[in-house]
């Protein structure tokens, strides 16, 4: 059957901006990834641009305005917690013959993105490796450190004889991560190994340059197809597509 990203892609006939895509899937797979050079995106901006295309088409089908900057506004209400303008949007919407509520409950998770991804696709991403390793080597160095002086205090302990044969243990000092989420508790090691440290709560880096493009872009009062097009004529080149839209 598929998750509920393949069911909605094809209750509502989602395509991709981009022609060179065979599917929506393999769009999403292809920014996810960051083939082509291009920096690879994280599960938020996939599951946001997602979400909107879905509200868009939805739009579409009943008649609705699709201006990207009406739509940015639109989509923030019906997933943020403003409960006036978010009763204000309810009551336009059913105008239209939609429910507010009924649109949230189509909207998906960055969860639900990230089995998608990895469940559905068997999608994979690199983890960008640094040019050194010297916080690896700072941090080896740190626990060789702190297992001498725990040693010497050992030796120190079995010479006044409050600990005897202390100075023969084996001294293990461990460096772990804690998620900031939940009880999930790695090795450094193995979080640097892996890139993240709890794979549930596991966020990708902050907004990329494109993310930023598509940020301007959405403030621009045109249709969203022309918004789509523009990005893909001048993704090829972001800087220059950052430059030029600084003058509008």
């Amino acid at each position: 059957m598929g998750c509920k990203v393949d069911r909605l892609t094809d209750r509502y006939e989602l395509t991709p901006p981009r022609s060179e895509d065979d599917s929506i899937h393999a769009y999403l797979q292809r920014r996810w990834t960051g083939v082509d050079g291009r920096e690879p995106e994280g599960y938020k901006s996939l599951t946001q641009w997602f979400n909107k295309r879905l509200l868009a088409r939805i739009y579409e089908t009943h008649g609705r305005d699709t201006v990207a900057a009406h739509l940015d506004t639109e989509y923030e209400l019906i997933t943020g917690d403003d409960t006036v303008d978010r009763d204000e949007l309810a009551a336009d919407l059913t105008t239209d013959g939609l429910e507010i509520d009924e649109l949230a409950g189509e909207l998906i998770s960055w969860s639900t993105m990230r089995h998608h991804l990895k469940g559905c696709l068997d999608a994979e991403k690199e983890v960008p490796s640094a040019s050194t390793d010297w916080e690896q080597n700072t941090v080896s160095r740190a626990k060789q450190q702190t297992a001498a002086k725990a040693q010497s205090v050992l030796s120190s302990l079995t010479s006044k004889d409050r600990l005897p044969d202390a100075d023969r243990a084996e001294v293990d000092v461990q460096v772990k991560l804690g998620c900031p989420d939940c009880s999930v508790r790695v090795p450094f090691e193995d979080a640097v190994e892996r890139g993240y440290v709890c794979e549930t709560h596991f966020e990708e880096r902050t907004e990329s340059v494109t993310d930023r493009l598509r940020t301007k872009l959405s403030a621009l009062t045109v249709p969203v197809p022309v918004v789509e097009a523009a990005q893909t004529l001048l993704l090829e080149d972001p800087y220059l597509f950052e430059a030029a839209l600084a003058g509008v």
